[in-house]
Protein backbone atom coordinates (compact mmCIF):
# COMPACT_ATOMS: atom_id res chain seq x y z
CA UNK A 1 0.00 0.00 0.00
CA UNK A 2 1.34 3.61 -1.01
CA UNK A 3 1.66 6.33 1.89
CA UNK A 4 -1.57 7.93 0.65
CA UNK A 5 -4.30 7.96 3.20
CA UNK A 6 -6.75 5.42 1.91
CA UNK A 7 -10.23 4.94 3.08
CA UNK A 8 -11.52 1.57 3.10
CA UNK A 9 -15.12 0.62 2.17
CA UNK A 10 -16.18 -3.26 4.08
CA UNK A 11 -19.60 -4.50 3.20
CA UNK A 12 -21.47 -7.77 5.35
CA UNK A 13 -21.41 -7.45 9.07
CA UNK A 14 -21.78 -11.34 10.12
CA UNK A 15 -20.14 -13.30 12.48
CA UNK A 16 -17.37 -12.96 10.28
CA UNK A 17 -17.70 -10.31 8.22
CA UNK A 18 -17.77 -8.05 11.93
CA UNK A 19 -14.35 -9.46 12.96
CA UNK A 20 -12.54 -8.51 10.04
CA UNK A 21 -13.87 -4.94 9.44
CA UNK A 22 -12.50 -4.66 13.24
CA UNK A 23 -9.20 -5.70 12.59
CA UNK A 24 -9.08 -3.40 9.51
CA UNK A 25 -10.16 -0.39 11.17
CA UNK A 26 -7.33 -0.95 13.68
CA UNK A 27 -4.69 -1.72 11.43
CA UNK A 28 -5.88 0.60 8.68
CA UNK A 29 -4.25 4.16 8.70
CA UNK A 30 -5.59 6.06 11.52
CA UNK A 31 -6.72 9.18 9.32
CA UNK A 32 -8.15 6.86 7.00
CA UNK A 33 -12.09 6.24 7.20
CA UNK A 34 -13.95 3.14 7.25
CA UNK A 35 -17.38 3.05 5.28
CA UNK A 36 -19.75 0.31 6.25
CA UNK A 37 -22.92 -1.00 4.85
CA UNK A 38 -24.98 -3.52 6.19
CA UNK A 39 -28.28 -4.42 5.77
CA UNK A 40 -28.61 -5.01 8.74
CA UNK A 41 -27.95 -1.39 10.37
CA UNK A 42 -27.20 -2.43 14.31
CA UNK A 43 -24.52 -4.36 13.22
CA UNK A 44 -22.84 -1.01 11.39
CA UNK A 45 -24.10 0.89 14.83
CA UNK A 46 -22.11 -1.50 17.32
CA UNK A 47 -18.67 -1.38 14.94
CA UNK A 48 -19.06 2.62 14.67
CA UNK A 49 -19.63 3.09 18.25
CA UNK A 50 -16.82 0.13 19.51
CA UNK A 51 -14.20 2.87 17.54
CA UNK A 52 -15.86 6.13 18.36
CA UNK A 53 -12.59 7.60 20.07
CA UNK A 54 -10.50 5.57 17.40
CA UNK A 55 -10.12 5.75 13.83
CA UNK A 56 -13.39 7.17 11.77
CA UNK A 57 -15.81 4.85 10.87
CA UNK A 58 -19.30 5.60 8.93
CA UNK A 59 -22.18 4.53 8.12
CA UNK A 60 -23.18 4.37 4.69
CA UNK A 61 -27.01 3.62 3.07
CA UNK A 62 -25.77 1.18 0.15
CA UNK A 63 -22.69 -0.60 -1.34
CA UNK A 64 -22.71 2.60 -4.20
CA UNK A 65 -22.03 4.92 -1.28
CA UNK A 66 -19.47 2.86 0.12
CA UNK A 67 -17.67 2.15 -3.26
CA UNK A 68 -17.86 6.11 -3.98
CA UNK A 69 -15.81 7.23 -1.44
CA UNK A 70 -13.45 4.47 -1.46
CA UNK A 71 -10.23 3.09 -2.70
CA UNK A 72 -10.58 -0.34 -1.53
CA UNK A 73 -13.59 -2.59 -1.24
CA UNK A 74 -14.10 -5.57 0.94
CA UNK A 75 -17.21 -7.67 0.87
CA UNK A 76 -18.61 -10.74 2.75
CA UNK A 77 -22.01 -11.74 2.48
CA UNK A 78 -24.13 -14.99 2.89
CA UNK A 79 -24.72 -16.23 -0.90
CA UNK A 80 -24.38 -15.37 -5.12
CA UNK A 81 -27.48 -13.14 -4.88
CA UNK A 82 -26.39 -11.14 -2.69
CA UNK A 83 -22.36 -10.59 -4.23
CA UNK A 84 -24.47 -9.61 -7.53
CA UNK A 85 -26.65 -7.08 -5.97
CA UNK A 86 -23.67 -5.53 -4.04
CA UNK A 87 -21.83 -5.25 -6.99
CA UNK A 88 -24.23 -5.23 -9.84
CA UNK A 89 -27.25 -3.91 -8.95
CA UNK A 90 -28.15 -0.97 -11.29
CA UNK A 91 -29.37 1.79 -8.36
CA UNK A 92 -27.31 0.99 -5.04
CA UNK A 93 -24.87 -1.49 -6.17
CA UNK A 94 -21.15 -0.92 -6.91
CA UNK A 95 -21.52 -0.77 -10.65
CA UNK A 96 -23.46 2.41 -10.10
CA UNK A 97 -20.52 4.18 -8.27
CA UNK A 98 -18.42 6.39 -9.63
CA UNK A 99 -15.74 4.92 -12.25
CA UNK A 100 -12.41 3.98 -10.99
CA UNK A 101 -10.19 1.41 -12.73
CA UNK A 102 -7.67 1.24 -9.42
CA UNK A 103 -10.49 0.61 -7.12
CA UNK A 104 -9.64 -2.72 -5.63
CA UNK A 105 -12.34 -5.07 -4.55
CA UNK A 106 -11.87 -7.92 -2.31
CA UNK A 107 -14.79 -10.50 -2.48
CA UNK A 108 -14.39 -13.00 0.41
CA UNK A 109 -18.16 -14.82 0.03
CA UNK A 110 -18.11 -18.27 -0.70
CA UNK A 111 -20.10 -18.59 -4.23
CA UNK A 112 -20.21 -20.68 -7.43
CA UNK A 113 -17.25 -19.47 -9.49
CA UNK A 114 -18.92 -18.72 -12.96
CA UNK A 115 -21.04 -16.26 -11.11
CA UNK A 116 -17.66 -14.76 -9.53
CA UNK A 117 -16.38 -14.17 -12.74
CA UNK A 118 -18.98 -13.09 -14.87
CA UNK A 119 -19.44 -10.67 -12.29
CA UNK A 120 -15.52 -9.92 -12.06
CA UNK A 121 -15.93 -9.19 -15.90
CA UNK A 122 -18.91 -7.00 -16.03
CA UNK A 123 -17.31 -4.58 -13.69
CA UNK A 124 -13.82 -4.32 -15.41
CA UNK A 125 -15.88 -4.00 -18.42
CA UNK A 126 -17.50 -0.90 -17.51
CA UNK A 127 -14.61 0.44 -15.58
CA UNK A 128 -15.17 -0.24 -11.71
CA UNK A 129 -12.10 -1.50 -10.86
CA UNK A 130 -10.28 -4.64 -10.00
CA UNK A 131 -12.66 -7.21 -8.43
CA UNK A 132 -11.15 -10.83 -7.33
CA UNK A 133 -12.09 -13.61 -5.54
CA UNK A 134 -10.41 -14.15 -2.11
CA UNK A 135 -12.72 -15.94 -0.63
CA UNK A 136 -11.19 -16.94 2.84
CA UNK A 137 -11.47 -19.90 5.33
CA UNK A 138 -10.91 -20.08 8.84
CA UNK A 139 -14.35 -19.14 10.46
CA UNK A 140 -15.07 -16.50 13.32
CA UNK A 141 -12.27 -17.86 15.63
CA UNK A 142 -10.03 -17.08 12.73
CA UNK A 143 -11.85 -13.61 11.86
CA UNK A 144 -11.18 -12.51 15.80
CA UNK A 145 -7.86 -13.34 16.19
CA UNK A 146 -6.75 -12.30 12.55
CA UNK A 147 -5.38 -15.96 11.26
CA UNK A 148 -7.90 -16.18 8.43
CA UNK A 149 -6.84 -18.33 5.60
CA UNK A 150 -7.24 -16.18 2.47
CA UNK A 151 -7.60 -18.17 -1.60
CA UNK A 152 -6.89 -16.01 -3.86
CA UNK A 153 -7.85 -15.66 -7.51
CA UNK A 154 -4.61 -13.65 -8.44
CA UNK A 155 -1.33 -14.43 -9.49
CA UNK A 156 1.68 -14.63 -6.44
CA UNK A 157 2.91 -10.98 -5.55
CA UNK A 158 5.42 -9.78 -7.95
CA UNK A 159 7.08 -6.47 -8.49
CA UNK A 160 5.32 -6.23 -12.12
CA UNK A 161 2.04 -6.55 -10.34
CA UNK A 162 1.46 -3.45 -8.06
CA UNK A 163 -1.96 -5.18 -7.66
CA UNK A 164 -0.71 -8.05 -5.91
CA UNK A 165 0.87 -6.53 -3.19
CA UNK A 166 -2.08 -4.29 -2.86
CA UNK A 167 -3.79 -7.59 -2.21
CA UNK A 168 -0.92 -9.34 0.16
CA UNK A 169 -0.97 -5.99 2.37
CA UNK A 170 -4.80 -5.86 2.62
CA UNK A 171 -5.35 -9.44 3.27
CA UNK A 172 -2.82 -9.31 5.95
CA UNK A 173 -5.18 -6.79 8.20
CA UNK A 174 -7.14 -9.95 8.52
CA UNK A 175 -5.72 -13.15 7.93
CA UNK A 176 -1.97 -14.95 8.06
CA UNK A 177 0.00 -14.49 5.40
CA UNK A 178 1.75 -18.03 5.44
CA UNK A 179 -1.93 -19.13 4.78
CA UNK A 180 -2.44 -16.64 1.58
CA UNK A 181 -2.76 -18.84 -1.76
CA UNK A 182 -2.82 -17.38 -4.87
CA UNK A 183 -4.80 -19.57 -7.46
CA UNK A 184 -3.78 -17.45 -10.42
CA UNK A 185 -7.31 -16.55 -11.95
CA UNK A 186 -10.38 -14.88 -11.52
CA UNK A 187 -12.39 -17.29 -9.73
CA UNK A 188 -9.51 -20.26 -9.19
CA UNK A 189 -9.94 -18.73 -5.22
CA UNK A 190 -13.28 -20.16 -4.98
CA UNK A 191 -12.62 -23.12 -7.13
CA UNK A 192 -10.24 -23.58 -4.23
CA UNK A 193 -12.65 -22.88 -1.85
CA UNK A 194 -15.10 -25.11 -2.67
CA UNK A 195 -13.08 -28.32 -2.76
CA UNK A 196 -11.74 -27.38 1.13
CA UNK A 197 -15.26 -27.38 1.89
CA UNK A 198 -16.62 -30.08 0.13
CA UNK A 199 -14.31 -31.97 2.75
CA UNK A 200 -14.82 -29.84 5.67
CA UNK A 201 -18.43 -30.35 5.83
CA UNK A 202 -18.46 -33.98 4.95
CA UNK A 203 -15.82 -34.80 7.24
CA UNK A 204 -17.76 -33.08 10.31
CA UNK A 205 -20.46 -35.47 9.74
CA UNK A 206 -18.29 -38.24 8.96
CA UNK A 207 -16.75 -37.36 13.15
CA UNK A 208 -19.90 -36.67 14.43
CA UNK A 209 -21.57 -40.10 13.18
CA UNK A 210 -18.41 -42.31 14.21
CA UNK A 211 -18.35 -40.66 17.39
CA UNK A 212 -21.68 -41.42 18.24
CA UNK A 213 -21.36 -45.05 16.92
CA UNK A 214 -18.32 -45.33 19.21
CA UNK A 215 -20.08 -44.16 22.54
CA UNK A 216 -22.97 -46.26 22.11
CA UNK A 217 -20.75 -49.49 21.56
CA UNK A 218 -19.89 -48.16 25.34
CA UNK A 219 -16.30 -46.46 24.46
CA UNK A 220 -15.60 -43.44 26.64
CA UNK A 221 -15.88 -40.38 24.16
CA UNK A 222 -12.46 -38.90 25.35
CA UNK A 223 -10.94 -42.29 25.29
CA UNK A 224 -12.21 -42.61 21.53
CA UNK A 225 -11.13 -38.69 20.96
CA UNK A 226 -7.62 -40.09 21.96
CA UNK A 227 -8.00 -43.06 19.85
CA UNK A 228 -9.15 -40.89 16.87
CA UNK A 229 -6.31 -38.16 16.72
CA UNK A 230 -3.42 -40.47 17.14
CA UNK A 231 -4.39 -42.68 14.56
CA UNK A 232 -5.35 -42.88 10.76
CA UNK A 233 -8.61 -40.94 11.50
CA UNK A 234 -7.23 -37.81 12.76
CA UNK A 235 -8.42 -34.98 10.97
CA UNK A 236 -8.79 -31.24 11.78
CA UNK A 237 -12.63 -31.28 12.62
CA UNK A 238 -12.14 -34.33 15.31
CA UNK A 239 -9.44 -32.41 16.60
CA UNK A 240 -10.55 -28.60 16.94
CA UNK A 241 -14.52 -28.90 16.03
CA UNK A 242 -15.17 -31.95 17.43
CA UNK A 243 -19.01 -31.96 17.91
CA UNK A 244 -18.97 -34.14 21.08
CA UNK A 245 -19.91 -31.70 24.04
CA UNK A 246 -17.07 -31.34 26.68
CA UNK A 247 -14.01 -32.78 24.55
CA UNK A 248 -12.62 -30.06 23.57
CA UNK A 249 -12.83 -26.95 26.06
CA UNK A 250 -12.66 -24.25 23.09
CA UNK A 251 -14.80 -26.28 20.49
CA UNK A 252 -18.22 -25.01 19.76
CA UNK A 253 -20.11 -28.21 20.90
CA UNK A 254 -18.76 -27.67 24.16
CA UNK A 255 -19.98 -24.01 24.21
CA UNK A 256 -23.68 -24.61 23.99
CA UNK A 257 -22.53 -25.14 20.62
CA UNK A 258 -21.90 -21.77 20.17
CA UNK A 259 -22.10 -20.03 16.21
CA UNK A 260 -19.05 -20.44 14.14
CA UNK A 261 -20.52 -21.31 10.94
CA UNK A 262 -24.46 -22.05 11.11
CA UNK A 263 -25.77 -25.76 10.34
CA UNK A 264 -28.18 -23.70 7.33
CA UNK A 265 -24.87 -22.70 5.62
CA UNK A 266 -23.15 -25.94 5.59
CA UNK A 267 -26.43 -26.89 2.68
CA UNK A 268 -25.13 -23.95 0.67
CA UNK A 269 -21.81 -25.11 0.99
CA UNK A 270 -22.03 -28.76 0.03
CA UNK A 271 -24.56 -27.89 -3.27
CA UNK A 272 -21.65 -25.84 -4.35
CA UNK A 273 -19.59 -28.81 -4.07
CA UNK A 274 -22.02 -30.69 -5.41
CA UNK A 275 -22.81 -28.64 -8.73
CA UNK A 276 -18.95 -27.96 -9.41
CA UNK A 277 -18.60 -31.67 -8.97
CA UNK A 278 -21.54 -32.51 -12.00
CA UNK A 279 -19.81 -29.65 -14.01
CA UNK A 280 -16.40 -31.25 -13.99
CA UNK A 281 -17.68 -34.36 -15.09
CA UNK A 282 -16.81 -36.06 -11.03
CA UNK A 283 -19.85 -37.45 -9.40
CA UNK A 284 -19.84 -36.60 -5.84
CA UNK A 285 -21.29 -39.04 -3.68
CA UNK A 286 -20.27 -38.33 -0.66
CA UNK A 287 -21.33 -34.64 -0.56
CA UNK A 288 -24.41 -35.82 -2.11
CA UNK A 289 -25.16 -38.23 0.99
CA UNK A 290 -23.80 -35.50 3.56
CA UNK A 291 -26.18 -33.04 1.94
CA UNK A 292 -29.47 -35.26 3.16
CA UNK A 293 -28.34 -35.16 6.51
CA UNK A 294 -27.72 -31.46 7.00
CA UNK A 295 -30.57 -29.98 5.11
CA UNK A 296 -32.91 -32.30 7.55
CA UNK A 297 -30.34 -30.84 10.67
CA UNK A 298 -30.84 -27.10 9.09
CA UNK A 299 -35.02 -27.63 9.48
CA UNK A 300 -33.95 -28.91 13.05
CA UNK A 301 -34.80 -27.09 16.65
CA UNK A 302 -31.77 -28.74 18.18
CA UNK A 303 -29.55 -26.95 14.93
CA UNK A 304 -30.96 -24.11 13.75
CA UNK A 305 -29.12 -20.75 14.11
CA UNK A 306 -26.29 -22.67 16.15
CA UNK A 307 -22.75 -24.17 14.82
CA UNK A 308 -23.00 -26.83 12.54
CA UNK A 309 -21.04 -29.08 14.30
CA UNK A 310 -25.07 -29.50 15.99
CA UNK A 311 -25.36 -31.86 13.73
CA UNK A 312 -24.39 -34.44 15.96
CA UNK A 313 -27.37 -33.58 18.35
CA UNK A 314 -29.49 -34.22 15.07
CA UNK A 315 -28.08 -37.59 14.32
CA UNK A 316 -28.11 -38.89 18.33
CA UNK A 317 -31.97 -37.57 18.79
CA UNK A 318 -34.45 -40.23 19.23
CA UNK A 319 -37.12 -40.72 15.76
CA UNK A 320 -39.49 -37.95 16.40
CA UNK A 321 -42.31 -40.70 16.39
CA UNK A 322 -40.99 -41.89 19.43
CA UNK A 323 -40.53 -38.71 21.02
CA UNK A 324 -42.70 -37.70 23.89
Amino acid sequence: MTNTVENFAFIGLGAMGYAMARNVRRKMAPTGTLYIFDVYRPACEQLQNEFEDSGPVVIVDSPREAAALSQMVISIVPGAEEVQQVYLNDISGINAAPKNQDRLMMECSTIDSQTSREIGEALRATGAGIYIDTPVSGGVPGANSGTLSFLIGHNKPSDTDPVSHRLETVAAMMGNPKKFFYCGKLGAGLAAKISNNYLSCSILLAVAEAMAIGIRSGIDEKLLHEVIQNSTGQNFMADVVQPVPGIVPDAPSSNNYKLGFKTQMMIKDLGLGIRAGYATGIKPTIAEAAYGVYEKASIDPRCIDLDGSSVYLHITAPPRETQK
